[in-house]
């Protein structure tokens, strides 16, 4: 299938969306103003290849889902923070147990955030510099979108140095 082909076809899964190009967002808007969700989608060319994001913002979690080249749902992984040492807890909810790609993805957004994650994964397991430039383009937008949670002594104005 043709990259072109591929687009349009990412597109028509948007309901009443106008065709977007690389790096263009769409976003609902608000999460106060919609119930408390939010959805963003977005598009990078990294490394020749095309990745496909989505991220829906509930209340007390993210879902995430990232798609290489194509549409294709792949490998679904739930993450939740656990006690009492702040650990992170993650299992497959659809994919083989063998292709942990996506497992320690989920692992980190959870550890940035401070959220429940449910991330969709469908980046090749032999493709490791490509799942680490994914997931920084992930915590980028989130980041951007407000979600990540500040570091330890990190204020939230930047300063000048």
């Amino acid at each position: 299938m043709a990259s072109e082909e591929l687009r349009t076809s990412f597109s028509d899964l948007v309901v009443g969306s106008s065709s977007r190009t690389d790096s263009q967002v769409e976003s609902s808007g608000d999460p106060s103003s919609e119930g408390g969700v939010q959805v963003t989608c977005f598009t990078e060319d990294l490394h020749d290849v095309i990745l496909h994001f989505q991220i829906i913002r509930f209340s007390k979690q993210i879902y995430a889902w990232v798609g290489c080249n194509t549409a294709k749902f792949g490998h679904l992984y739930a993450a939740a923070s656990t006690r009492p040492g702040n650990g992170v807890s993650v299992t497959s909810v659809l994919g083989g147990t063998s292709d942990n790609t996506g497992s320690g993805m989920a692992r980190r957004l959870v550890l940035k955030t401070g959220l429940n994650i449910v991330l969709a994964c469908n980046i090749p397991k032999d493709s490791p510099m490509l799942e680490a430039a994914a997931e920084r383009k992930l915590i980028e937008k989130l980041r951007g979108l407000g979600y990540v949670r500040p570091r330890a002594g990190e204020d939230n104005t930047s300063t000048a140095q």
